[in-house]
């Protein structure tokens, strides 16, 4: 494919031309990944810069070492956010094509700024059309906890408030969380891909495939059903207004539709605030999946520990699979699975394949990172476990990242009411010893929907203010490069009781005390870990036979 790129580049007279990871919803994971296709990199983002002569592939910190292996045969693979296009100052002024559709404004800017000469021109992938659908189906209010009339009530309120006639909502994830609509056409998100325009009377105007979508006109007035490419024609018979649209999921081609009849006045939907605050009820059913993948996750810990025959990355894939299947409310996996062992550990986003899959050895540090969609509920959670015997240095790391995994749920977040300042706290022992992690702590996650969901998040550089209900990963970790990973993940969620806000815990799964230096943690510390692992008995012990309850008591200490 990069032939054919290469040749198109100088049919069309440029210089180069850039491939980004998402299709036209711009979702994380997607059936069509044609940044795969093209560079064999398989990591959940990234982009890629095919020039005449030479090929990068932009990853983050994540990525870098998965990239230089799946990828560096062909690809040069550049560190983002430290270094972008725009710092490639050979190319400046040189004509590089895009995809309108595949890119926002936002982020062209982010990796050009003005430095470059963009062509808009698209690249035919020949992709296959997709001919299996699988229909969109609503979800009941005693599952969301509010009925879509509510939440476009919220909606029709924000637009009168701020004098918008028009709210585009171009991210398919908000769009089934205001109509309450779930489908599959992700391979790990209960997603139909959709987009919605909603005008301040309430008027609702849904773009889909017609083939996947259910008879929804009874649910709600004024609303019509359109082709998902019909999008153009429908915009020219509104009259003129104040638009508001999604800088992150509006593409260039519909900004300029947009833009050629309508004032554009606000660039964000408001939508993604809104669903980023769970309900009680939303909470109520996210716990509920956790308790489940608990039962999954402590069972699969019990028969790793126990095993005695030798064992690959794969089987470990698919045993704990095996786990999560025994209950009726499990559906799929979140995200693919990540089981490194030993030196696949220090991958932070590894996938075992046929080439890497790992015959686990009796010492090998194993770092399992997994999650499920359950009715109704969304779980990601990291382990790092072992079944031998470990050098002390290995130890100290690993108490290292308990210790920041700890720091993030005890932080006084009425102080620390960002994630920014909590990631400081996540890093702060790994930071003593010179040692640190190239990701975030922690991502936002979704009811029901997409694993990894804004707009808060535990980073470096994230501002947004914490407030009850909204979800969270802890996961810090640490990396050897080509030894072994180390990460500790919980799913967290933000309560309050009175003006105190404070974290509790979704994940009850035991956390492995043979690599912690005890020695190294504080009395609140150890406390912590004596009442979590009391928890994790209490709400899971009902579910495990004698010998699986009696391993989780001893971890009570």
């Amino acid at each position: 494919m990069i032939k054919e790129i290469k040749e198109f580049i100088k049919i069309n007279n440029l210089d180069g031309y850039i491939i980004p990871k998402n299709d036209h919803y711009f979702t994380e994971y997607s059936k069509i990944n044609n940044l795969a296709r093209l560079t064999k990199f398989t990591g959940s983002a990234g982009f890629a810069l095919i020039l005449k002569k030479k090929n990068y592939l932009f990853v983050d910190g994540r990525y870098t070492i998965q990239a230089k292996k799946q990828a560096g045969d062909t690809f040069n693979i550049l560190e983002i956010p430290y270094i972008w296009p725009k710092n490639l100052s050979f190319l400046y002024n040189h004509k590089i094509g895009f995809d309108p559709k595949l890119f926002t404004r936002k982020t062209l800017k982010k990796y050009f700024e003005n430095k470059f000469n963009l062509i808009p021109i698209g690249f035919n992938f020949k992709n296959k059309k997709e001919n299996k659908f699988i229909k969109a189906y609503n979800l009941k209010n005693s599952v969301t906890g509010e009925s879509s009339i509510s939440k476009i009530n919220k909606i029709k309120k924000y637009m009168r408030l701020n004098n918008i006639n028009y709210l585009y909502s171009s991210a398919s994830e908000n769009v089934n969380w205001l109509l309450n609509i779930r489908g599959k056409d992700l391979p790990n998100s209960p997603q139909v891909n959709c987009k919605l325009l909603v005008t301040v009377k309430g008027k609702l105007h849904l773009f889909v495939n017609l083939n996947k979508i259910i008879n929804l006109k009874k649910m709600f007035k004024n609303f019509t059903i359109h082709d998902e490419n019909d999008f153009f024609k429908t915009l020219m018979n509104l009259k003129n207004g104040n638009f508001c649209i999604d800088e992150n999921t509006c593409s260039i081609f519909e900004y300029q539709i947009i833009n050629s009849k309508f004032k554009i006045t606000h660039f964000k939907d408001p939508i993604y605030n809104l669903k980023s605050v769970k309900n009680k009820t939303e909470i109520k059913n996210t716990c509920k999946a956790h308790i489940e993948d608990g039962i999954a996750l402590t069972k699969f810990l019990y028969w790793f520990k126990n095993n005695k025959k030798q064992i690959t990355e794969k089987k470990i894939e698919l045993k704990l699979e095996n786990f999560r299947k025994a209950s009726k409310n499990y559906l799929y996996k979140s995200f693919d699975t990540i089981a490194g062992s030993g030196p696949n550990g220090a991958i932070i986003h590894y996938k075992s394949n046929n080439q890497t899959n790992r015959k686990l050895k009796k010492n090998d540090i194993l770092l399992i990172d997994s999650g499920g969609q359950y009715k109704w509920g969304t779980t990601d959670v990291t382990r790092t476990t072992v079944t031998g015997k470990i050098p002390n240095k290995i130890k100290d790391n690993f108490t290292r990242v308990l210790k920041g995994h700890i720091a993030v749920f005890l932080c006084n977040i009425n102080k620390k009411f960002n994630g920014h300042l909590i990631d400081q706290l996540a890093r702060k022992s790994l930071k003593k010893a010179g040692l640190g992690y190239s990701h975030g702590t922690g991502h936002g996650v979704g009811f029901f929907l997409n694993v990894h969901e804004g707009p808060q998040a535990i980073s470096k550089f994230n501002k947004i203010r914490l407030k009850r209900g909204m979800i969270l990963s802890n996961e810090p970790g640490y990396y050897l490069k080509n030894k072994y990973g180390i990460r500790i993940e919980n799913l967290i969620y933000v309560d309050q009781k009175g003006k105190s806000l404070f974290f509790k815990n979704l994940t009850y799964v035991p956390i492995d005390l043979d690599l912690v230096n005890f020695n190294m943690l504080t009395k609140k510390e150890r406390e912590y870990l004596f009442k979590y692992h009391l928890e994790v008995y209490k709400e899971l012990s009902k579910y495990l036979n004698k010998n699986e309850k009696k391993w989780l008591i001893n971890l009570i200490r």
